[in-house]
Formats: C-alpha cells, structure tokens, sequence
C-alpha cells in the first residue's frame, strides 16, 4: 500500500480553492487576536511560538505546486515574532516566496495569529493560539507551569493533527441526500475601501444576555444573530431588488459530526437565507424560518453527502491528471460564479475557554477574515461575546443596523472600530 511521505501533504479539499482566488482585497487571512491583561513581552512570545510549533508540526509547511497540484512541504523555516506592522489580515501566501502560512504579531497587550487558510480552518487556528498562550503565560509566569504544562499536552499524535479528514471521510457510495437548491441572492453595492484594507467594527456584550434573549424567541444565539444579519442586509436592499432572497454562507466546523482532531481544515458551508418580499421580514418571522433551514441542513447525513459531492471531483482519474494551471482557471471561475449566491457571511467560533490558572492573564479574544464582501465573526470568552464585522464597503450601515437591533433588544454594546487613512466617514 503506497504512503504519502511525510515531508510533504497534498492540500485537502476545502484548501484547493483558496490559492486560485487569493488576491489583495481578499487575501483568505483571517487572524485571531487576543488581549492579555499585560503587554507583551516578544521574546517570550518568541519562545512560546517555537515550543508550539513542537505541537503543530503542519504549521512549519510552505505551499509550493507541482504540474497537477498544490502541496505543503514541510520547512525547518523559524516563525520570527514582530511587533504589529501592517494591516490586519494582509497577504500571507506569495507564490514567488517560500515562506510559511502563519505570523504571530503583538502589539502592546495584544497578540495575533494571522493565518492562511489554505492551511487551517478556524477551529485549527484556535488550537494553535490556545497553545501559544499557555505556553507563553507558563514562561513568562512559572508560578503557573506546573497547572498549565499538562494542559498544554495536545490530546492527538502527529499523525492525527496532520490528518486529511476529507479523505478520511470520503465515501464514493455514501449518502446522497438531496442538497438544497439556492437562488440567486441580492447583493450589497456601493463605493469600496482601497485595495488591502478591511473597515473593521466590533461590538462586545455580555453573552449571558444574548443567550437569553435567544431564548426568549426559542432558538440559538447563532439563530438569533444570523436572522438579525438578514434583516440588517435587507434594510441596505432597493426595493425594486427585493425579488431575490438574501443569502448568506456560515461555516461549520464537521468536527462536531464526524470525529477528528486534525490540525488542518475540516469544515463545510451551508447557505440560509430570506426572501423579503415574500415574508412579513419580522425577527420572530426570520428566526422561525432560519431555525428550519439549520435543522435542515445541520445533519451529519446532509453535510455528509455535500463533503462527498466536493471531493467526488478530486478523486476522479481525469481530473487529477488535468494541469494544474487549467484547475486555477476552472476553480476561479467557479468561485466567481458562487459568489453570485451569497451576500455575506456569518460565522460562530463558539465559546473559547482556557485552562483556569490562564485566565486571570487573559482578557478577551476576537476574530476576523478577510473579504470582498461583508463578514461577521463571532467568539466568547469569559463573559463577553465579540461580534467582528469586516468589510470591503466604506458603508456601514449594515454593521450598525445589525447592532442597533440588539441595543433595542436592551443588549449593551460597546463598539469598537478601525480608522482608515481617507476614509471620509
């Protein structure tokens, strides 16, 4: 039986579509920040990096392509640690380069995992940085090592972390579920922020609130806040439009329906939507229907036969053999053609929870990505929940009728955002 070397990995199947659509506006980085309650010592952070990468061996691969595909190489290449100096979510990957996935930055008390997410999905990224900052608070405070070192131990080998679980998973002859037929969805239009910049807003609240009022309507705060995404997208919509739904994309991290402790990306998309103009639009309207399409949709037998739908391709003989330049052109062009089906994106990372003897050091944590659209990312810690808005436009009138729904809900949030150079705002 023929075994890939273990020097270099094949990209898996939700990366192959990231390096033929990168591009300065949408690099595909996203970065996972996190507050500490002190400012950040380099060095150690330095320290703290390299004794992670001993626990993520795939983080130390650089992405270089053959005549038929992309791969990751492994690379005995240093992560250096430097304070902030660019934008957030700047271009990682550069074909003409040989240079890793990832950079850590920090700036005063704050330190970033930026990565590309050819790499890892979010939930790998996650792992990574949780890693990092225990492994930093045990250096810079060893009153702490002995409570956190076996907190730090990753609770997979190597070879699980590295895993391909697309290809774990696949199954040529598995389920075929009927997968949902989307239409066209409206689109945002208006002027855009320069090339290689996000217009960043960020709300923090107090989660224990926003649950509760999920609770009041029966449903999930993710429920909750992608119906309040559509409604606040379909406010910014012309009328004349409003013949089309809204639809937007939400990762799902497939670690919760199909056991796997990789280290790489493992996730699936589904779309959910509403159509304005066939519906009353009322929040209790729109999270009714909502929490339909997610039960729908949110099945390991559904997600399941999507997985297996996109890797069917990549497991067909002509296919394979097809040059790689002819898969770039094909894969960009059907990514172009997706986008027409999604006005935006929301995505949970969920509750991020650290050792106990970590958490006086720790403040909070956000997260957001890249985009040539508009995209909502969302994480708690403690008791605070941080919902991060990027986006391509200079128009912010989404982000604040999103945030204005819950501040009438009685939410207090307390809002935070980026200054461009010329933005006119």
């Amino acid at each position: 039986m023929y075994h890939q070397p273990a020097d270099w990995f094949r990209l898996d199947n939700a990366a192959k579509i990231f390096p033929p659509t990168s591009n300065k506006q949408d690099t595909k980085v996203f970065r996972f920040a996190c507050q500490m309650n002190e400012w950040v010592d380099r060095e150690i952070l330095q320290q703290a990096t390299e004794q992670t990468l001993e626990s993520f061996p795939i983080f130390r691969s650089v992405l270089k392509h053959g005549l038929f595909w992309y791969y990751l190489e492994k690379t005995q290449l240093i992560p250096i640690v430097e304070p902030e100096y660019r934008p957030p979510c700047g271009q990682i990957y550069d074909p003409n380069s040989r240079n890793l996935l990832f950079e850590v930055t920090c700036y005063r008390n704050r330190i970033n995992l930026e990565v590309y997410h050819a790499l890892t999905d979010g939930t790998g990224a996650l792992q990574f940085l949780k890693t990092l900052i225990c492994n930093y608070i045990a250096i810079k405070y060893p009153q702490t090592r002995q409570e956190l070192l076996p907190e730090i131990e990753y609770d997979a080998s190597a070879t699980e972390r590295d895993e391909d679980s697309f290809s774990k998973y696949y199954d040529p002859h598995g389920s075929h579920a009927a997968r949902a037929k989307h239409q066209r969805s409206c689109q945002l239009k208006g002027a855009k922020v320069p090339e290689g910049r996000l217009k960043i807003i960020e709300g923090i609240m107090p989660v224990k609130e926003v649950i509760r009022l999920a609770k009041s309507h029966q449903t999930t705060l993710t429920v909750l806040l992608t119906s309040m995404m559509l409604i606040a997208f379909a406010e910014e919509i012309p009328l004349r439009k409003k013949n089309r739904p809204v639809m937007l994309s939400v990762p799902v991290n497939l670690r919760n329906y199909f056991h796997s402790d990789t280290a790489r990306n493992f996730f699936g998309v589904i779309q959910v939507g509403y159509n304005f103009s066939e519906g009353p639009g009322t929040l209790e309207d729109v999270v009714e229907h909502v929490k339909q399409e997610f039960a729908r949709e949110l099945t390991a037998e559904r997600l399941g036969a999507r997985m297996a739908a996109l890797s069917k391709v990549e497991h067909n003989y002509v296919a394979r053999v097809v040059p790689l330049v002819i898969k770039d052109t094909i894969l960009w062009a059907v990514d172009s053609w997706q986008e027409a089906y999604t006005a935006g994106s929301i995505s949970n990372l969920g509750k991020i929870d650290l050792p106990e003897a970590a958490k006086p050091y720790v403040q909070r944590f956000d997260v957001f990505v890249s985009t040539d659209k508009l995209q909502a990312c969302l994480c708690s810690f403690g008791s605070e929940l941080t919902i991060s808005f990027t986006s391509a436009f200079r128009s912010t009138n989404v982000q604040k009728s999103f945030f204005r729904q819950l501040t009438q809900q009685g939410i207090p949030v307390e809002i935070q955002s980026n200054k461009l150079e010329d933005d006119l705002q």
